[in-house]
């Protein structure tokens, strides 16, 4: 299938790794062009590198806090400057920061909101006006499936992104008029530096298959995604083969999530 995305125009947050690199490879082999966002210039210029040698297409690197205003406005108009346009973000920056609620303080709820919430507010607010003037285009935002059904010890992820679902639904009501579709994916268990630590943590005497296919971990696919596989739906999304899908979230969990 032609996804439609030669040539399209991305910026990615978080894109330096995990599922916001698999992201930029995705695309980038698609033919898109893409512009990877994250706060470290060495892990940036490193997936840089990764993507070049993997598909040709050399990609822009943007050091910004998603969480700043200032810093999102500009490093999306230096994109649109680079690109002449903008068709694509994926709002991917984010971290897990998860514990009981009396455990979390003031200052943790704080970063994860500004992070995952107010950072997604930030890059949408200063991308919509180059999608309006490329006619369309689509925005993507990065959640997780604690969004949809917080379990304990959840917080404050669960809400941050709760809260993305809501931005989500929201923005594609008031951006359909102008052609511009707004999806989500809710991500479970897909292989990260965080869930690499884990398995080192609580399980060195295991090889990562067999830690993956653990039972314990209560999949019923049987096993940890690959962050490619998160990303192969992602570029689905933003692609023109997904023209008539907005205002809805997708599971990538291997079934794990209890709601639809």
């Amino acid at each position: 299938m032609d996804l439609g995305l030669q040539g399209k125009r991305a910026i990615i947050t978080g894109g330096s790794k995990g599922i916001g690199l698999a992201t930029a490879l995705a695309l980038a082999a698609e033919g898109a062009q893409v512009a990877i966002v994250a706060r470290g210039e060495g892990p940036l210029r490193e997936a840089a590198a990764a993507i070049r040698a993997k598909t040709g297409v050399d990609p822009l690197v943007l050091v910004a806090d998603v969480a700043s205003g200032e810093e999102a406005r500009r490093a999306v108009e230096q994109a649109a400057e680079h690109f002449g346009g903008l068709d694509i973000l994926v709002n991917n920056a984010g971290t897990s920061a998860a514990g009981p609620f009396e455990q979390v303080e003031a200052e943790t709820w704080g970063a994860d909101l500004d992070l995952k919430v107010l950072g997604a507010v930030n890059f949408s607010r200063a991308a919509v006006p180059h999608l309006r003037k490329a006619g369309g285009g689509a925005i993507l935002n990065v959640t997780a499936i604690s969004g949809k059904a917080p379990g304990p010890s959840s917080l404050p992820t669960s809400v941050s992104r709760a809260a993305g679902l809501a931005l989500t639904k929201a923005m594609s009501k008031d951006l359909a008029a102008d052609r511009i579709r707004v999806n989500a994916v809710c991500i479970g268990l897909v292989r990260s530096d965080q869930i690499e630590r884990k398995w080192r943590q609580a399980a060195p005497d295991l090889t990562w298959e067999q830690f993956a296919t653990d039972p314990r971990h209560g999949i019923p696919l049987g096993r940890i995604g690959h962050t490619e596989e998160a990303a192969k739906v992602i570029a689905f999304l933003v692609s023109e083969a997904a023209s008539y899908v907005t205002g809805t979230a997708v599971n990538i969990d291997g079934g794990t999530s209890a709601v639809l």
